[in-house]
């Protein structure tokens, strides 16, 4: 999708159409998660501080981000493309792999398959996407990057919006691009492949591999000499299992009271735990990180003697191993997560009566408040301690995942936190 997150939100507020605008935490810890073609111009880009980028393009228009709402339509999205094929990988809410090998009969070759997903999305959801169609992942992921927007001083450039890599072609297209294009090129690698007098996947791809791997590493090694050859033999996987579930936030300030870290605690489980019920999991292993002030990070982690699936007991792991860090110093960050999942088969009841110590009377108090969550909404029941002013405001799925917002301006829109464009 092209600047996925931005761009759902134009489809609501059309008026900012046209202007910088820049999706991400809107405080002074906060990151860019989206940003427009003409933020872009200034150089503002995704994962940039958004001071940087305030900076960058004072003129822009901030929008704190709204990932529930990316959720809906990642969904149908997704939806789209599984009309074409059941062989869908998604890789985030806005991009996915689509095996369409078995799809050519009904639906004709690669172009028209991509066309009609181009179509389909842009009548049902008015946004767009690029395709890459390639012979394998690697490819035709640098394909769809060849097909997309890109953009410039004078506005956005539109791309090709589709971009086809035919059999045979593979190394006319990949050698003449920079070495940073493959996948596991960051900026030690690419420093290092360059002091080699590397530039170019063509340069790469010369080079003998005994060479490559005395050079970075026989993993690295291999895994990059194969890509410069335009080898990438992986699958398209449609049934990733889930490996953990996690909400992490940043905090506008350092907090010190613990009190107010273990409110923050119960809510960020709450959240979790909801979530691993929704999914039908239960989880053996909670992990705790924690960030000071100075960027130390710690991760902790305790796994149960039984599976759970409710926020007491989850809470009770996270307390145990947030009790064991010194939080004095003031807490940046924190986060709880779950991994060690399996799907939910119920479990044996105890004859304790009181269900004390059993988790019973937590599986029961969350079946409930999942039923009326269901019927009232998220934030119709939840902890109490989650109450602020009065009002109940549970976590939600990706909130402050950019950072904390600024405070909301007096004139600004109670819904975004955003003010007026000038």
């Amino acid at each position: 999708m092209d600047a996925f997150y931005v761009s759902v939100e134009l489809t609501r507020r059309p008026e900012l159409r046209g202007k910088p605008v820049v999706v991400g935490g809107t405080g002074r810890r906060g990151v860019v998660a989206a940003a427009s073609y003409e933020a872009r111009s200034f150089g503002v880009f995704s994962a940039m501080p958004s001071s940087r980028a305030q900076q960058l393009c004072p003129q822009a228009v901030f929008l704190s981000g709204d990932h529930g709402l990316y959720a809906e339509v990642s969904e149908r999205v997704m939806a789209v493309f599984h009309s074409v094929t059941p062989f869908v990988e998604p890789l985030s809410l806005d991009e996915a792999f689509l095996d369409v090998s078995g799809a050519r009969r009904s639906h004709g070759d690669g172009q028209t398959i991509a066309a009609h997903i181009r179509s389909t999305i842009w009548e049902q959801e008015g946004l767009t996407c690029s395709v890459g169609i390639a012979p394998n992942k690697f490819l035709a992921k640098l394909g769809s990057e060849q097909a997309k927007p890109k953009a410039s001083p004078t506005g956005p450039v539109f791309g090709r919006g589709i971009f086809e890599v035919s059999p045979g072609e593979e190394l006319d297209f990949l050698h003449p691009l920079p070495v940073r294009s493959l996948w596991g090129v960051g900026k030690q690698t690419g420093a290092r492949l360059s002091s080699l007098g590397i530039e170019t996947i063509a340069d790469l791809a010369a080079v003998p591999l005994h060479h490559l791997t005395n050079s970075i590493g026989v993993a690295s090694g291999q895994h990059l000499h194969a890509l410069a050859n335009g080898i990438d033999d992986r699958p398209v996987e449609p049934d990733r299992e889930t490996k953990s579930i996690s909400h992490e936030e940043t905090f506008a300030h350092d907090i010190t009271n613990a009190g107010q870290l273990d409110t923050e605690l119960v809510r960020q489980c709450d959240a979790v735990a909801q979530r691993l019920r929704d999914n039908n999991l239960v989880a053996r292993t909670a992990t705790l990180k924690v960030r000071y002030g100075d960027f130390t990070t710690f991760t902790r982690r305790l796994t149960a003697p039984q599976p759970f699936s409710s926020a007491p007991d989850l809470l009770r792991l996270g307390r145990e191993l947030l009790g064991a860090l010194d939080t004095t110093p003031g807490v940046r960050l924190l986060g709880i997560g779950v991994a060690n999942l399996g799907e939910d088969t119920g479990h044996q009841l105890s004859l304790d009566l009181d269900g004390e110590g059993s988790g019973e009377s937590d599986s029961v108090t969350a079946s409930l408040i999942d039923d009326v969550r269901a019927k009232f909404g998220a934030s119709a029941i939840g902890p109490a301690s989650a109450t602020v002013d009065g009002e109940l405001r549970v976590k939600r799925r990706g909130e402050q995942q950019w950072g904390p917002n600024a405070s909301r301006p007096p004139d600004s829109d109670p819904d975004t936190g955003v003010s007026p464009a000038k």
